[in-house]
């Protein structure tokens, strides 16, 4: 009886100090217990039983019941975390593995169909827009040439005559291109006014402005009559200015009315020199491109990429086009902008003062 009362007043003693206590004795107590317990492990049982009956009396076994538990549910997500790095890991190096099974599907179903539905099918262009304002006389093969840059190669070109600037757009390798087909400015069948005003609305089209106006004309030898080249640039001089000289690029059409051998080279070697000084005018070599409808896939995609890259070419060392009346009508804006903003200040001023 007497050892029964003893331990039951030391623990109603214990119970009795242990809530009492504030945060700095139960923090300093937790950690020597958690402490002694721990360092128990590696004692003799005479010695071991002691600290862990401490533990006991003070509650600090159940708080490391609880670190325990918290401590393997840590570890096991670190142990799935590391499976699925290994599983990425063996992932990543069988895809490097089996490149092979890429290239044999691409065989199979034809790699240039693929390129074309990449390009044709992407909606966020990655790379610079470019912009083409296609010009040319009747006949010229100016319209044809627009519909196989956008990539219609089995549409025919429609009887009618365009009469008014058009624009679509296309993708070309990731990169949006804007394709503006024009009347026949360069001709004698619109009126003087409606060449004007034509022209000014392909270059609205072409905002804020193009980086090449495609002079399309025959190939000369492709026809009875050929076509002069010279004529085509100093009426398109005469439309958009001087300086639109810089931004010319001849695009000589119906290569398979030559024979297969014939080369830019040749062209301008042959006949009376007037090729040659038409290219002399603007400075840039004229492209010989097959404009026919119904061409395979890949050659109508080289013919794209063949003249998308001389306008990037022609970019990098121009920029894009701006005519006379653009620049007089940005110069008006901000002449305009600046005095609203005045009034506008003044306004406020006003407001403010009353």
């Amino acid at each position: 009886m007497e050892c029964r009362c003893d331990k039951d007043n030391f623990d109603n003693a214990v119970s009795g100090w242990w809530p009492n206590s504030n945060g700095i004795q139960m923090g300093a107590l937790t950690v020597v217990g958690y402490l002694l317990y721990r360092f128990s492990q590696t004692l003799p049982a005479l010695i071991r039983w002691p600290i862990r009956l401490f533990c006991s009396l003070t509650g600090l076994t159940a708080l490391w019941g609880w670190v325990g538990r918290l401590l393997g549910t840590v570890r096991g997500i670190q142990n799935l975390f590391n499976l699925v790095s290994r599983l990425w890991r063996f992932i990543i190096a069988f895809s490097s593995k089996c490149k092979w099974l890429v290239e044999v599907i691409k065989t199979l179903t034809g790699n240039q169909t693929v390129e074309l539905d990449k390009d044709q099918t992407s909606n966020s262009p990655t790379k610079a827009a470019l912009r083409f304002i296609l010009l040319g006389p009747t006949g010229g093969g100016r319209t044809s040439l627009a519909e196989r840059l956008l990539g219609n190669s089995e549409k025919e070109v429609p009887k009618n005559q365009l009469m008014q600037s058009s624009k679509r757009r296309t993708l070309v390798d990731g990169r949006e291109v804007t394709v503006v087909d024009t009347p026949d400015l360069l001709g004698s069948s619109l009126g003087i006014k409606s060449r004007a005003r034509e022209a000014l609305r392909s270059l609205q089209l072409a905002s804020p402005g193009p980086h090449a106006f495609l002079v399309v004309i025959k190939a000369p030898g492709s026809s009875r009559i050929d076509q002069d080249l010279t004529q085509a640039i100093g009426a398109t001089v005469e439309l958009f200015g001087e300086g639109a000289m810089e931004f010319i690029l001849p695009v000589l059409t119906h290569a398979d009315r030559l024979s297969p051998a014939c080369t830019v080279d040749q062209l301008l070697d042959v006949g009376s020199g007037g090729l040659k000084r038409a290219v002399l005018l603007c400075g840039q070599r004229p492209e010989l491109v097959d404009n026919r409808a119904g061409r395979p896939l890949e050659a109508q995609r080289e013919l794209r990429e063949q003249l998308v890259e001389r306008v990037i070419d022609m970019k990098k060392l121009r920029g894009h086009f701006i005519h006379e009346l653009q620049s007089r009508e940005n110069h008006i804006r901000e002449e305009l902008l600046a005095d609203m903003s005045s009034a506008l200040a003044q306004k406020l001023e006003h407001m403010k003062g009353c």
